[in-house]
């Protein structure tokens, strides 16, 4: 049997974390069975979906570097087929059409918990042996609902969850076709799978309630019924559902905040899956071990830390070069003018390589190296009155003099006059090294000092260290 998955978000707004997490299983079972997967874009729901929706997943599956070997495929350019298949179930008594109106349902809905019981449908208008149905009333556009078996139970064996069962007693009769006739999701769905022959069905655990309903539509169908499995909840750092409060929930938010895609699909892997105690996988690792008997049953909380620790791996493993190019935007949005130059473009490769063991995100790396950017730096206020007073001003001072007079400005001629001046003035590197840091860089922490002083270049440096010795 070829594997077949699909990915199916529907268009109601972005692409949250779990839902990528979903995506990636579903790709990743795919291709460590040799299969394929779709994806479809689930917009029955005319009132919540939109096109902006859809771009945003797109946008969202296209920065994860997700393909798909069909798709995507639009539920809405499918109505015809879906009336089809409502019109076959009709026929063979599977169906039955509806003329309830809303007054009426909501009475059963209050009778229903008057006496503290499931609100459910009551099978008035479902056909049975020596059944008298009501008049059809007119005026009323009636639905159809399907005829879900009233005996015993549905099951199915989730590959994550084991057996699954509810009894049929449970399940009233679904409406698969409004009362306009446009089809309904659980309906959908199914008629989508089938069509598709998708074989695994890899979704979150708050479908599980739909999935019995579906495997009821799939045997009126006489199709065979996928296997299901249902990945466990996401959980926030404090065991509530992942949400606003926890910070970015929206895929497209990792990338505003500076996370690289490898970082966040390999944190995602390991989000309910596990291969020994490994933490760090290639794409192809996670294609070659990925297998759903290591997905655990119980939520997963989501860890920002250990994100970030992932984060500043990727970014120190990715070629400087490339680093720099993901860059420049995060750079843009904070004020710096970049260029698409070859003196540029190495200049900032030499910057990233400097800088970016001390980051975790892009935006970070941006922020610190800004400094190399621009004219007029931002002195941190705390190191200023530390490090900016009377008693580093002759060490200032001797900088400028001994810096001034230089005619080479690289690293090992940097370091060199730096230690000169710690000789000279009889200090200890401390004393030469925090003062100088904070004038030409605005903070106390930054690379070494010659590789500092040699990306700030001369011009710029002594300009900041006169700037320095002016506020003392």
């Amino acid at each position: 049997m070829m594997i077949k998955t699909r990915f199916a978000p529907s268009p109601t707004g972005y692409l949250h974390i779990g839902g990528a997490r979903t995506a990636l299983f579903s790709h990743l079972f795919a291709l460590h069975n040799k299969g394929t997967t779709v994806l479809r874009i689930e917009d029955t729901d005319l009132e919540r979906s939109t096109p902006e929706a859809v771009e945003a997943i797109m946008e969202s599956l296209a920065w994860l570097g997700f393909d798909y070997d069909e798709g995507p495929y639009y539920q809405t350019k499918r109505f015809d087929r879906y009336k089809e298949v409502v019109e076959e179930l009709l026929e063979k008594g599977h169906a039955y059409y509806c003329y309830c109106t809303q007054e009426e349902l909501a009475e059963m809905r209050a009778v229903a918990e008057a006496k503290k019981e499931k609100p459910r449908y009551d099978g008035t208008w479902r056909p049975e042996p020596g059944k008298t149905l009501p008049t059809i009333p007119e005026g009323i556009k009636p639905v159809v609902r399907f005829k879900n078996p009233q005996m015993g139970a549905t099951s199915f064996s989730d590959l994550v969850h084991g057996n699954l069962s509810v009894q049929n007693s449970e399940l009233d009769d679904l409406i698969i076709a409004r009362g306009d006739g446009s089809p309904t999701y659980n309906f959908c769905v199914v008629v989508d799978d089938v069509d598709m022959e998708i074989t695994h069905v890899i979704r979150g655990d708050d479908h599980i309630n739909n999935t019995y309903r579906q495997v009821n539509i799939f045997k009126a169908m006489g199709k065979p019924v996928p296997q299901f499995a249902h990945l466990a909840m996401i959980l926030g750092d404090d065991g509530q559902k992942l949400s606003k409060r926890h910070g970015a929930v929206g895929v497209m938010e990792y990338y505003d905040r500076g996370f690289l895609p490898e970082a966040v699909i390999n944190y995602l892997v390991r989000l309910g899956w596990s291969h020994g105690d490994q933490e760090i996988f290639s794409w192809d690792e996670m294609v070659q071990f990925f297998d759903l008997k290591n997905v655990n049953k119980s939520a997963s909380a989501f860890n920002t830390s250990k994100l970030l620790w992932l984060n500043q791996h990727y970014m120190i493993e990715k070629n400087p070069a490339e680093l720099a190019q993901l860059l420049k935007p995060f750079l843009a949005k904070i004020g710096v003018a970049t260029e698409d130059t070859p003196a540029f473009d190495n200049f900032l490769t030499k910057a990233v390589e400097a800088h970016v063991k001390r980051s975790e995100t892009l935006v970070e790396l941006a922020e610190m190296i800004k400094y190399l950017f621009i004219d007029e730096i931002e002195m941190d206020e705390s190191a200023k009155a530390k490090q900016i007073t009377e008693a580093s001003k002759p060490v200032l001072e001797e900088l400028v003099r001994l810096l001034s007079a230089l005619s080479e400005w690289e690293p090992e001629v940097l370091d060199a006059a730096v230690k000169q001046v710690t000789q000279n003035l009889e200090v200890g590197m401390g004393k030469v090294g925090m003062p100088l840091r904070t004038a030409i860089v605005g903070r106390t922490n930054s690379p070494n000092l010659d590789e500092t002083l040699y990306l700030v270049g001369k011009e710029r440096t002594l300009e900041r260290l006169e700037k320095a010795i002016a506020m003392i």
